[in-house]
């Protein structure tokens, strides 16, 4: 079912363009695509992925075309105000290795980031709400964790920090 779903999203993110490139990603077999996405700097992989998952969203929670420039921007923003408030948090470190008065204070800084996140998302929902339905922004919020437990799938166990758990506040 993962081999499906990869394949299924390879396929439609390759459907789009990358900046330097007019290949035709549907028709590549997988290993042509991987050539073609290697040789790509990191910077146009990251502007391919960055179309791709946009491309998806959009398709996904069918935002009117009148609509899809203005909504593409505000979810860019959003990602990257989570991203921002993500980075206040160094999930790289044993827990073991803390005292109780370092172990307590990251704990409460997990707490204060995810707090924030929180706060980021309820304000990027309202925001949202003034360019699609509440109900689309149900819909997007349900579909980013879905792609990101697919992500969290596919990662390998050696990611986890020391104590095994995943450490996202």
């Amino acid at each position: 079912m993962k081999k499906i779903l990869l394949t299924f999203l390879i396929i439609y993110g390759f459907g789009l363009h990358a900046q330097r490139t007019d290949y035709d990603w549907k028709k590549m077999d997988p290993k042509q695509r991987k050539e073609v996405i290697n040789n790509l700097s990191p910077e146009e992989r990251k502007e391919l992925l960055k179309k791709f998952r946009n491309n998806m969203i959009m398709d996904n929670l069918n935002v009117d075309p009148d609509d899809k420039a203005e909504f593409t921007q505000l979810y860019n923003e959003y990602l990257d105000s989570q991203k921002q408030i993500k980075s206040q948090f160094n999930s790289n470190f044993d827990p073991e290795t803390l005292t109780d008065e370092e172990a307590k204070a990251k704990l409460q800084q997990s707490f204060e980031v995810g707090q924030k996140l929180l706060d980021n998302r309820k304000k990027y929902a309202d925001k949202m709400q003034q360019i699609i339905p509440c109900q689309k922004v149900l819909k997007l919020f349900q579909s980013e964790k879905m792609m990101k437990d697919k992500m969290d799938e596919r990662k390998p166990h050696g990611n986890h920090n020391a104590s095994g758990s995943r450490q996202n506040p």
